[in-house]
């Protein structure tokens, strides 16, 4: 896409998330979710990658040699897992509060990522191995166009990977109801009726060109936290590649 297309930004949605930068990564700060989310998240991303590029699942860097955009990629809770999975990773956000501190972070760890406040359709290199975008497409203006930017930075025989809330009256409670008044959602994350449900996002994925070939749900228990799970009723994953 051209370096002047229409970014599908909401520049609402970037300045609430750049309030959010200075405690990103405090496990009990604005972000507790996110970092509740992610070890599930993780799992879930290296199961896709070994079933992808098979031959690899006993490696601590499978992602050797590849390349992985992570697109809304807040101060970095994904991008930098990616980057010790072996991959050279490009992380764009919205808010240049949450790359500032993504980069500050990334260079505490040791860590080389390549992190730009610029949209995905302002960027002009594609090809990549690996494109994932995490709790972001419900924050956009344009879901559709979002997907066909995604799906234009993805290289033939590259994986996807997308998770985003459910649009279910039981997500509207826990996230929602719920998560933002005693569940530590910052107050005005979400606009459930912004949420897609799994058939509505696959489609938006066909029409772009990519088949859908793996989903699963994310569920929560209140003894056990978050886990993967048939049931997509709150939150879910899918997995989907170029149609061959």
């Amino acid at each position: 896409m051209a370096p002047n297309a229409p970014a599908t930004i909401d520049p609402r949605e970037a300045a609430h998330f750049g309030a959010m930068a200075a405690d990103w990564w405090d496990p009990r700060g604005s972000s507790a979710m996110l970092h509740k989310l992610n070890p599930v998240r993780l799992r879930y991303i290296r199961a896709a990658i070994d079933q992808h590029w098979p031959g690899r699942e006993q490696a601590f860097r499978p992602l050797d040699g590849k390349r992985a955009l992570d697109v809304g990629c807040g101060a970095g809770l994904l991008a930098e897992p990616l980057a010790r999975l072996g991959a050279a990773v490009t992380g764009l956000d919205a808010a240049p509060e949450n790359i500032a501190a993504a980069k500050a972070h990334a260079e505490g760890q040791g860590l080389s990522i390549d992190y730009r406040a610029t949209p995905v359709e302002a960027m002009a290199e594609d090809g990549f191995d690996l494109v994932t975008s995490m709790e972001v497409i419900e924050h956009v203006a344009d879901p559709a166009a979002f997907v066909r930017a995604l799906a234009a930075k993805l290289a033939p025989g590259g994986l996807m990977i997308l998770s985003t809330p459910n649009r279910t009256p039981l997500s509207r409670l826990a996230m929602i109801t719920i998560g933002e008044s005693i569940g530590g959602i910052p107050k005005g994350t979400h606009d459930w009726g912004k949420f897609l449900t799994p058939e509505e996002l696959t489609a938006l994925l066909e029409e772009a060109g990519l088949n859908v070939t793996d989903s699963s749900g994310l569920s929560f228990d209140p003894a056990r936290g978050f886990a993967l799970s048939t049931n997509k009723a709150i939150n879910y994953l899918l997995t989907a590649r170029h149609k061959s």
